[in-house]
């Protein structure tokens, strides 16, 4: 019973990445196009970005012309991130995730 268990754990954490590509590839195929598109959380409005496929994964193009990998480096411990939340993140609501991740409003 133990031989099967290595397995199982396998197969499970390959089909968490297979539904995170395909939840990706969902959110490109809705938005018409390769583009995202990210709404503030904090009433700072929303924008939509281009998405490009890279050497180690997905990127989404910033407002300024940067292109940032989208967070999914963390898709064993639940904390997958789309290309969304990575520009609302890194754009919309810039200063308000900086102050979520020490712990609370300034």
């Amino acid at each position: 019973m133990s031989a099967r268990l290595p397995i199982v754990l396998g197969a499970g954490f390959a089909l968490m990445g297979v539904m995170a590509g395909e939840a990706l590839a969902h959110q490109v195929r809705a938005t018409g196009g390769f583009f995202v598109t990210a709404y503030s959380r904090y009433g700072n409005g929303a924008v939509s970005a281009p998405v490009r496929a890279a050497q180690f994964g997905y990127q989404v193009k910033l407002p300024g012309g940067a292109w940032l990998y989208c967070e999914n480096n963390s898709l064993l411990f639940g904390r997958y991130r789309p290309c969304s939340e990575t520009l609302r993140r890194q754009s919309l609501d810039f200063w308000e995730t900086i102050d979520e991740e020490r712990g609370g409003r300034r």
